[in-house]
């Protein structure tokens, strides 16, 4: 935490203070880096335990410079490790304890056969098992058999799956705080597959194409798609219940 200058009680009070930030200048300062915190996700991990930001009399979150770096490594680890928050907690505390700590990491696997060279900076596809996957949402085997037969869930054809995967597990996991339960998340499903027909109607004959180059414009041309679906999405979901979200 900020250090308190040296003088009296209540300038240096004021001094601290002075350093502190609100919710909204928190959310700004990772946007750059985490474009989708929100600021329910910030209160959610601060009711998790890990982030323990002051408060004004008058009840209003203030942060410190050392809140924010936890916070962007709270963040961080969720984004790139895919750990649990009680994993995540766990090293943390073992961090302000001065002990050397080394983060657990899920498997990554390179596309390519056994013995065939792959350069340093190529893609990494990130492939976990079932056990990690579990873990990384904080969810049980019946839960997950669930969100399976719901089709919100699928493993790859080894029995693995993929990044995206995790990223489902912990949204339909954090609708779940506020009651929407898996079942309901079958439109959303529905929708997201007619969209992805959409798209798919659109690159199909440049996939086809005998040309190679045609071929990789086509993986180009799909994620281009993609992001687009997903922020016209995302808007008419805002325009439909009269939100902006920040």
């Amino acid at each position: 935490m900020l250090r308190t200058p040296s003088g009296g009680a209540g300038s240096g009070t004021a001094a601290a203070d002075s350093g502190l930030m609100s919710i909204g200048a928190v959310l700004n300062a990772l946007r750059d880096e985490f474009p989708e915190v929100t600021i329910s996700k910030i209160r959610f991990l601060e009711s998790e335990g890990l982030i323990e930001p002051r408060r004004t009399p008058s009840g209003y979150r203030k942060f410190s410079a050392d809140d924010v770096e936890r916070l962007g490594h709270v963040l961080r680890m969720q984004r790139d490790h895919y750990l649990p928050l009680k994993v995540i907690r766990e090293h943390l505390d073992a961090l302000e304890r001065g002990e050397p700590v080394r983060l657990p990491s899920l498997g990554r696997q390179r596309d390519g056969g056994e013995g065939e060279s792959v350069e340093p900076d190529a893609p990494a596809a990130v492939r976990v098992g079932r056990s990690e996957l579990l873990a990384a949402a904080e969810i049980g085997e019946q839960e997950l058999q669930e969100w399976e037969s719901y089709g919100l869930i699928a493993p790859l054809a080894e029995g693995t799956y993929d990044s995206e995967a995790v990223t489902v597990a912990a949204l339909v996991v954090e609708l779940g705080r506020f009651g929407i339960e898996p079942r309901h998340l079958r439109a959303m499903k529905a929708a997201a597959e007619r969209d992805a027909g959409l798209v798919d109607q659109v690159v199909a004959p440049l996939r086809r194409h005998r040309n190679p180059q045609t071929r990789a414009h086509a993986e180009a041309r799909t994620k281009e798609l993609a992001g687009l679906t997903v922020r016209l999405h995302a808007a008419l979901v805002q325009t439909a219940l009269g939100v902006r979200l920040p």
